[in-house]
Protein backbone atom coordinates (compact mmCIF):
# COMPACT_ATOMS: atom_id res chain seq x y z
CA UNK A 1 0.00 0.00 0.00
CA UNK A 2 1.12 3.56 -0.93
CA UNK A 3 0.54 6.69 1.63
CA UNK A 4 0.24 10.11 -0.03
CA UNK A 5 -0.30 13.27 1.79
CA UNK A 6 -3.44 13.65 2.92
CA UNK A 7 -4.93 10.59 1.19
CA UNK A 8 -5.67 7.62 2.75
CA UNK A 9 -3.46 4.75 1.93
CA UNK A 10 -4.01 2.75 -1.85
CA UNK A 11 -5.45 0.48 -2.43
CA UNK A 12 -8.59 1.33 -0.38
CA UNK A 13 -12.57 0.77 -0.61
CA UNK A 14 -14.60 4.43 0.33
CA UNK A 15 -17.23 2.86 1.83
CA UNK A 16 -20.71 5.06 2.49
CA UNK A 17 -23.44 6.27 0.70
CA UNK A 18 -24.98 8.49 -2.28
CA UNK A 19 -27.18 11.39 -1.94
CA UNK A 20 -29.34 13.08 -4.72
CA UNK A 21 -31.37 15.42 -4.78
CA UNK A 22 -33.62 17.32 -7.14
CA UNK A 23 -35.23 20.92 -6.20
CA UNK A 24 -37.24 21.75 -9.24
CA UNK A 25 -39.77 21.85 -10.89
CA UNK A 26 -40.55 18.58 -8.55
CA UNK A 27 -38.85 17.70 -5.49
CA UNK A 28 -37.03 14.06 -4.98
CA UNK A 29 -34.56 12.69 -3.35
CA UNK A 30 -32.82 9.56 -2.72
CA UNK A 31 -30.17 7.77 -0.30
CA UNK A 32 -28.42 4.27 -1.35
CA UNK A 33 -25.35 2.41 0.13
CA UNK A 34 -22.98 2.72 -1.96
CA UNK A 35 -19.17 2.06 -2.28
CA UNK A 36 -15.99 2.49 -4.91
CA UNK A 37 -12.24 1.86 -4.88
CA UNK A 38 -9.68 4.61 -4.37
CA UNK A 39 -6.29 3.24 -6.34
CA UNK A 40 -3.32 4.41 -8.00
CA UNK A 41 -3.38 3.80 -11.41
CA UNK A 42 0.14 2.62 -11.25
CA UNK A 43 -0.11 0.31 -8.93
CA UNK A 44 -3.10 -1.88 -9.10
CA UNK A 45 -4.78 -3.62 -6.49
CA UNK A 46 -3.25 -7.19 -5.93
CA UNK A 47 -6.63 -9.25 -5.07
CA UNK A 48 -6.55 -13.23 -5.31
CA UNK A 49 -8.25 -14.81 -8.31
CA UNK A 50 -11.31 -15.73 -6.48
CA UNK A 51 -12.23 -11.85 -5.86
CA UNK A 52 -11.26 -10.91 -9.25
CA UNK A 53 -14.41 -11.46 -10.41
CA UNK A 54 -15.67 -8.32 -7.95
CA UNK A 55 -12.79 -6.05 -8.65
CA UNK A 56 -11.23 -5.89 -11.80
CA UNK A 57 -10.06 -2.04 -13.28
CA UNK A 58 -9.72 -1.62 -16.89
CA UNK A 59 -8.28 1.72 -18.82
CA UNK A 60 -11.10 1.21 -21.65
CA UNK A 61 -13.87 2.05 -18.97
CA UNK A 62 -12.69 5.98 -18.85
CA UNK A 63 -11.48 8.96 -21.30
CA UNK A 64 -10.64 7.70 -24.33
CA UNK A 65 -11.17 4.06 -24.16
CA UNK A 66 -7.28 2.90 -24.06
CA UNK A 67 -6.85 -0.41 -22.51
CA UNK A 68 -4.56 -1.17 -19.82
CA UNK A 69 -4.09 1.27 -16.55
CA UNK A 70 -1.24 2.42 -17.91
CA UNK A 71 -2.98 3.65 -20.62
CA UNK A 72 -5.51 5.17 -18.83
CA UNK A 73 -2.58 6.91 -16.32
CA UNK A 74 -1.16 8.29 -19.81
CA UNK A 75 -4.46 9.91 -20.80
CA UNK A 76 -4.94 11.87 -17.67
CA UNK A 77 -1.55 13.03 -17.42
CA UNK A 78 -1.99 14.18 -21.24
CA UNK A 79 -5.06 15.50 -20.61
CA UNK A 80 -3.85 17.71 -17.85
CA UNK A 81 -1.11 18.46 -19.09
CA UNK A 82 -2.58 19.80 -22.56
CA UNK A 83 -4.08 22.54 -20.15
CA UNK A 84 -1.01 23.19 -18.19
CA UNK A 85 2.05 22.00 -19.89
CA UNK A 86 4.38 22.88 -17.19
CA UNK A 87 3.24 20.89 -14.37
CA UNK A 88 5.13 17.61 -12.93
CA UNK A 89 2.56 14.51 -12.38
CA UNK A 90 4.25 11.87 -10.37
CA UNK A 91 1.14 9.90 -9.76
CA UNK A 92 -2.71 9.79 -10.26
CA UNK A 93 -5.33 8.27 -8.02
CA UNK A 94 -8.66 7.54 -9.53
CA UNK A 95 -11.91 6.87 -7.40
CA UNK A 96 -13.81 4.66 -9.18
CA UNK A 97 -15.86 1.61 -9.63
CA UNK A 98 -14.61 -1.31 -10.04
CA UNK A 99 -16.00 -4.05 -12.73
CA UNK A 100 -18.51 -6.47 -10.95
CA UNK A 101 -18.89 -9.64 -13.40
CA UNK A 102 -17.74 -7.71 -15.90
CA UNK A 103 -19.74 -4.73 -15.46
CA UNK A 104 -19.56 -1.11 -14.58
CA UNK A 105 -20.78 2.24 -14.91
CA UNK A 106 -19.22 5.26 -13.50
CA UNK A 107 -21.91 8.07 -13.07
CA UNK A 108 -18.83 10.04 -11.68
CA UNK A 109 -14.90 9.35 -11.70
CA UNK A 110 -12.30 11.38 -10.20
CA UNK A 111 -8.45 11.84 -11.00
CA UNK A 112 -6.05 13.70 -8.57
CA UNK A 113 -2.95 14.21 -10.01
CA UNK A 114 0.42 14.41 -8.03
CA UNK A 115 3.67 15.88 -8.16
CA UNK A 116 6.74 14.06 -6.18
CA UNK A 117 5.76 15.69 -2.84
CA UNK A 118 2.40 14.11 -2.70
CA UNK A 119 0.82 17.51 -3.26
CA UNK A 120 -2.11 17.75 -5.48
CA UNK A 121 -1.65 19.97 -8.98
CA UNK A 122 -4.15 19.01 -10.79
CA UNK A 123 -8.16 17.06 -10.99
CA UNK A 124 -10.24 15.44 -12.86
CA UNK A 125 -13.96 14.76 -13.30
CA UNK A 126 -15.46 12.67 -15.65
CA UNK A 127 -19.03 12.59 -16.09
CA UNK A 128 -20.59 9.46 -17.78
CA UNK A 129 -24.25 9.24 -19.17
CA UNK A 130 -26.42 6.11 -20.07
CA UNK A 131 -26.08 6.37 -23.03
CA UNK A 132 -22.19 5.85 -23.27
CA UNK A 133 -21.01 9.27 -23.58
CA UNK A 134 -17.97 10.15 -21.37
CA UNK A 135 -16.75 13.58 -20.55
CA UNK A 136 -13.60 14.78 -18.03
CA UNK A 137 -13.12 18.51 -16.67
CA UNK A 138 -10.07 19.35 -15.82
CA UNK A 139 -10.02 21.16 -12.08
CA UNK A 140 -6.96 23.74 -12.41
CA UNK A 141 -4.36 23.38 -8.96
CA UNK A 142 -5.06 21.93 -5.53
CA UNK A 143 -8.50 22.29 -4.49
CA UNK A 144 -11.50 21.92 -2.20
CA UNK A 145 -14.23 23.88 -4.02
CA UNK A 146 -13.89 24.60 -7.82
CA UNK A 147 -17.24 26.14 -9.99
CA UNK A 148 -17.24 24.31 -13.57
CA UNK A 149 -19.80 25.53 -16.70
CA UNK A 150 -21.75 22.51 -17.51
CA UNK A 151 -20.94 21.11 -20.74
CA UNK A 152 -22.28 17.67 -21.55
CA UNK A 153 -25.93 16.39 -21.45
CA UNK A 154 -26.24 13.76 -18.30
CA UNK A 155 -29.88 13.50 -17.43
CA UNK A 156 -32.48 12.88 -19.83
CA UNK A 157 -34.52 15.89 -17.48
CA UNK A 158 -31.57 18.61 -17.68
CA UNK A 159 -30.94 21.10 -20.38
CA UNK A 160 -27.07 21.27 -21.57
CA UNK A 161 -26.73 24.68 -19.25
CA UNK A 162 -25.78 26.23 -16.00
CA UNK A 163 -22.69 25.26 -13.37
CA UNK A 164 -21.69 22.85 -11.23
CA UNK A 165 -19.77 23.75 -7.52
CA UNK A 166 -17.79 20.87 -6.56
CA UNK A 167 -16.93 20.34 -3.33
CA UNK A 168 -13.96 17.46 -2.16
CA UNK A 169 -13.00 16.78 0.94
CA UNK A 170 -10.11 14.07 1.55
CA UNK A 171 -8.66 12.70 4.95
CA UNK A 172 -6.92 9.54 5.69
CA UNK A 173 -10.34 8.22 7.14
CA UNK A 174 -13.09 9.91 4.78
CA UNK A 175 -13.40 11.09 1.26
CA UNK A 176 -16.39 12.62 -0.56
CA UNK A 177 -17.36 14.80 -3.22
CA UNK A 178 -20.60 17.08 -3.57
CA UNK A 179 -21.63 18.51 -6.87
CA UNK A 180 -24.33 20.61 -6.70
CA UNK A 181 -25.86 22.17 -10.50
CA UNK A 182 -27.57 25.64 -10.21
CA UNK A 183 -29.31 27.04 -13.21
CA UNK A 184 -30.05 30.73 -13.37
CA UNK A 185 -28.23 31.23 -10.04
CA UNK A 186 -30.91 28.92 -8.78
CA UNK A 187 -30.06 25.43 -7.20
CA UNK A 188 -31.29 22.40 -9.52
CA UNK A 189 -29.54 19.22 -8.22
CA UNK A 190 -27.30 18.08 -5.59
CA UNK A 191 -25.44 14.94 -5.05
CA UNK A 192 -22.76 13.55 -2.83
CA UNK A 193 -20.70 9.99 -2.71
CA UNK A 194 -18.55 9.25 -0.06
CA UNK A 195 -17.90 7.41 2.92
CA UNK A 196 -15.57 5.74 5.73
CA UNK A 197 -12.28 4.22 4.15
CA UNK A 198 -11.12 1.06 4.49
CA UNK A 199 -8.04 -0.96 3.25
CA UNK A 200 -8.73 -3.02 0.92
CA UNK A 201 -7.92 -6.74 2.28
CA UNK A 202 -9.99 -9.54 0.69
CA UNK A 203 -11.76 -9.69 4.05
CA UNK A 204 -12.48 -6.17 3.59
CA UNK A 205 -12.98 -7.12 -0.02
CA UNK A 206 -15.24 -9.69 0.60
CA UNK A 207 -17.59 -8.23 3.20
CA UNK A 208 -17.82 -4.95 1.41
CA UNK A 209 -18.97 -6.78 -1.55
CA UNK A 210 -21.56 -9.18 0.07
CA UNK A 211 -22.91 -5.99 1.72
CA UNK A 212 -23.29 -4.40 -1.36
CA UNK A 213 -24.35 -6.84 -3.65
CA UNK A 214 -24.13 -6.00 -7.69
CA UNK A 215 -22.98 -2.70 -6.98
CA UNK A 216 -22.53 -1.64 -10.21
CA UNK A 217 -25.54 -3.55 -11.80
CA UNK A 218 -27.42 -1.41 -9.68
CA UNK A 219 -25.93 1.73 -9.72
CA UNK A 220 -27.31 1.39 -13.21
CA UNK A 221 -30.71 -0.31 -12.50
CA UNK A 222 -31.17 2.34 -9.45
CA UNK A 223 -30.46 5.51 -12.10
CA UNK A 224 -33.42 4.05 -15.13
CA UNK A 225 -35.53 3.29 -12.29
CA UNK A 226 -35.35 6.75 -10.67
CA UNK A 227 -35.54 7.93 -13.99
CA UNK A 228 -38.49 6.16 -14.57
CA UNK A 229 -39.87 7.64 -11.93
CA UNK A 230 -39.84 10.95 -12.79
CA UNK A 231 -41.27 10.47 -16.05
CA UNK A 232 -44.05 9.23 -14.43
CA UNK A 233 -44.56 12.01 -12.59
CA UNK A 234 -44.19 13.62 -15.93
CA UNK A 235 -41.10 15.93 -15.87
CA UNK A 236 -40.41 16.94 -19.33
CA UNK A 237 -37.60 14.78 -21.44
CA UNK A 238 -35.02 17.04 -22.75
CA UNK A 239 -33.85 15.28 -26.29
CA UNK A 240 -30.76 15.00 -26.52
CA UNK A 241 -27.90 17.48 -28.60
CA UNK A 242 -27.53 16.31 -32.00
CA UNK A 243 -23.76 17.40 -31.58
CA UNK A 244 -21.31 16.24 -28.86
CA UNK A 245 -19.57 18.72 -27.01
CA UNK A 246 -15.92 18.75 -26.71
CA UNK A 247 -14.40 16.69 -24.18
CA UNK A 248 -13.12 18.57 -21.77
CA UNK A 249 -13.23 21.85 -19.59
CA UNK A 250 -10.46 23.68 -17.58
CA UNK A 251 -12.10 24.95 -14.74
CA UNK A 252 -9.99 27.39 -12.23
CA UNK A 253 -10.02 26.26 -8.38
CA UNK A 254 -11.22 28.62 -5.96
CA UNK A 255 -9.47 27.00 -3.01
CA UNK A 256 -6.37 26.39 -2.55
CA UNK A 257 -6.23 22.89 -0.15
CA UNK A 258 -7.68 19.49 -0.62
CA UNK A 259 -7.44 19.04 2.83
Amino acid sequence: MVSLGPFPRTPALVVGSVHHTRWRPLRNSFHHRHYQWLIDLADAPQVPGWLRPVATFRGEDHLDGDPGLDALQDNVIRLVLAERPGLTIDRVLMLAHARVLGHTFDPMTVFWCLDEFAQVVATVIEVHNTYGGRHAYVIDGPTSHADLDKQFYVSPFNEVEGGYAVSVKVSPAALSVGIRLAVDGKPLLTATVGGRVLPATPWNVLRTVATHPLMTQRVSALIRWHGVRLWLRRLPVIPRPATPPAKTLTARSTSRSVR
